[in-house]
């Protein structure tokens, strides 16, 4: 099996008395690209921060690159390799475009600099007309090109991007998407949280639904595809 980049067993998490996740297992492996699915209230946020160290579980453990990372801080995880998107976006609003990029930039884990401020100004052309515009007077969509291209300035080995395309124009979404298969063919990991099950299996191998904070399916992208049933009960759809 390839490189295990998260690994997490047993997690346990709680706001207060409200049990959330319940002994949730999840994996990533290097180069791989995950859907984490599942209506609202689920434990999908939840169970991404839980993994990004914003959320402390109760029990279980959380394995980053093989180091044990449960409890740590998020800048720790972070300068493991995992970039997080979260759902609404925080990049900096006084700040503009090349400063949000160029604050994140630094090598990756093994010393790599494949994103430099170049490669993902091409890679968001909409951002190269807006270099000097304050993160604030960006659109919806702008925001959230910005947003993933500061992740990608810091080489990460993985990405976790939540609500990809939550609110977004259709056009815009579409360009998203088309991002999040770029970052697939670059080798980088990616979980991706997503109401729209049918784009999130054309880029993703594997797909995992919770329900009440159990997981209630994992496989591959056409194993879903190929069970409407399982799509209607678990995603209403």
């Amino acid at each position: 099996m390839s490189e295990l980049l998260i690994d997490a067993r047993g997690l346990q998490t709680y706001y207060g008395q409200s049990h959330i996740l319940r002994g949730i297992d999840f994996r990533v492996a290097r180069g791989e690209t995950i859907g984490l699915m599942g209506r609202n209230g689920m434990g999908k946020s939840t169970l991404l921060k839980s993994l990004m160290g914003l959320v402390r579980p109760r029990e279980g453990r959380v394995h980053v690159a093989g180091r044990d990372m449960t409890g740590c801080r998020p800048y720790e995880i972070a300068q493991r390799g995992i970039a997080y998107v979260p759902e609404g976006r925080g990049i900096f609003g006084n700040l503009s475009v090349t400063e949000n990029l160029k604050m994140a930039a630094r090598p990756g884990t093994r010393g790599q600099r494949d994103w430099t401020f170049e490669r993902v100004l091409e890679t968001f052309p909409r951002l190269q007309e807006r270099l000097n515009h304050g993160g604030q007077q960006l659109s919806g969509g702008e925001q959230q090109m910005l947003t993933i291209g500061r992740a990608l300035m810091t080489n990460p080995d993985v990405l976790i991007l939540d609500e990809a395309t939550e609110g977004l124009a259709p056009l815009i979404a579409r360009e998203i998407w088309r991002i999040c298969g770029l970052i697939r063919e670059s080798g980088i990991s990616s979980v991706i949280v997503d109401k729209n099950w049918k784009h999130v299996t054309q880029v993703t191998d594997r797909n995992v639904i919770l329900v009440k904070g159990e997981v209630v399916f994992e496989g591959s992208s056409e194993q879903l595809r190929s069970q409407p049933q399982l799509l209607e009960q678990y995603l209403g759809v």
